[in-house]
């Protein structure tokens, strides 16, 4: 699949990375044994989107309501995301993947919130992919904290446009994404990136997403392809 008229590839694919538990429970295995699945497909998502040429790639790793799961739990991910991070920063550094991180990352404690932020500044000139990780992110929360960063800066309400908000989102510079795909057959954007989505196209996949390879990946690229984006103008 390559990007042409007849077959575009979107500039920016959103991630709703959904069935870890699932896959876990179907195989009488604890969560953190799905969730360790996952990373690995993480890997081979990021290596799909270099390869088809997207150029953002936003992944909702940990939402904020996910510090509601069980301790036990949180514990697991948060381990996970250090395993992985540090695991995996070298080779997508080698990628030439850009990662950014939007959500509460000083809610997972000075250490990991400081190794991410060294991780951003390590690949910040890195061009082939983007890689924006949604961590302790809520779309609400997300426009709340734009809305007041908006009026700390002393805009004016007549000076307040889309244009102008947009600036104050954490994704502030990245494009809105063009298609969101969500796994494990759930078919909705749980408080996800509410703002940015407002035009994206939407593909539910019932594959869990430790299941989710390259050729989903790219199933769903040629599903985003058969779309005829209107942006709410009537066709022609």
């Amino acid at each position: 699949m390559s990007g042409s008229a007849s077959h575009p590839i979107p500039r920016h694919v959103a991630v709703i990375m959904d069935g870890n538990g699932r896959w876990a429970a179907a195989r009488g295995l604890p969560r953190v044994a799905g969730h360790r699945e996952g990373a690995k497909a993480v890997r081979r998502i990021i290596e799909a989107a270099i390869d088809l040429g997207v150029s953002y790639l936003t992944l909702f790793a940990f939402s904020s309501e996910n510090w509601r799961r069980p301790a036990e739990e949180v514990t697991d991910l948060t381990f996970l995301l250090k395993h992985y991070l540090r695991g995996e920063l070298n080779e997508m550094h080698e990628q030439g993947v850009q990662l950014k991180v939007i959500g509460e990352r000083e809610r997972f404690g000075p250490n990991l919130a400081g190794e991410l932020e060294t991780a951003e500044t390590k690949t910040a000139a890195n061009t082939k992919l983007t890689l924006v990780m949604a961590l302790s992110y809520g779309g609400r929360a997300d426009i709340v904290a734009a809305a007041r960063r908006a009026m700390q800066a002393g805009v004016q309400p007549e000076e307040l446009t889309e244009q102008v908000f947009a600036g104050f989102l954490s994704t502030a510079g990245i494009p809105d994404p063009d298609l969101l795909i969500r796994t494990s057959g759930e078919e909705r954007i749980s408080n996800f990136l509410l703002w940015q989505l407002a035009y994206a196209e939407l593909v539910f996949t019932p594959v869990l997403w430790p299941d989710f390879g390259p050729k989903d990946f790219a199933e769903a690229l040629s599903e985003y392809a058969k779309r005829e984006r209107r942006f709410g103008a009537r066709p022609v």
